[in-house]
């Protein structure tokens, strides 16, 4: 199964930290994760097709072929439930915090704060979800970004994807 979510690094324990993060408790995938059970997080950076037109190479016997260039970052580890309001309340706060703060740096107004919504409201809240800690094992990334290309085609590339934003 597969769920989407915004997690959080944190770098304790060293060396490698863990993820933190919380899913709806009407997800029904939690359930199945009890236990420490292995689980893996995967983030993607860019993604984008690259069309061979871009290449300069093509004008020299149009030995090119369409690709897809990407980032991604894959961590493993063991994770671990947590339900205890007191346990998923520093988690939203985190997350909150940093996209608020995100938020506020790029002048969209004012951050937002968890303790702005009245507490009971906010422990009503809490009680809808699960929350989570990914301690990480074993990170791998990978990025393929035209580097089997020469120079002038990698050149071409980028100064396409500025182009086309």
């Amino acid at each position: 199964d597969l769920t989407l979510l915004p997690l959080l690094h944190r770098p304790d324990p060293a060396p490698l930290g863990r993820l933190i993060g919380h899913v709806a408790r009407a997800n029904p995938q939690w359930k199945r994760l009890d236990g420490g059970v292995a689980a893996m997080a995967v983030f993607q950076a860019g993604d984008y097709y690259v069309s061979p037109a871009w290449y300069p190479s093509k004008q020299q016997g149009g030995r090119v072929v369409p690709t897809w260039n990407y980032e991604t970052v894959v961590a493993w580890g063991r994770l671990t439930l947590l339900q205890a309001p007191e346990q998923i309340l520093p988690i939203v706060t985190a997350l909150t915090e940093r996209h608020e703060g995100l938020r506020a740096a790029a002048g969209q107004g004012e951050a937002w704060a968890v303790s702005d919504a009245p507490a009971d409201f906010v422990q009503a809240q809490l009680k809808g979800i699960v929350g989570f800690d990914l301690a990480i094992e074993r990170l791998e990334g990978k990025r393929k970004l035209s580097q089997n290309r020469t120079p002038e085609d990698r050149a071409a590339v980028m100064a396409m994807r500025a182009q086309e934003g």
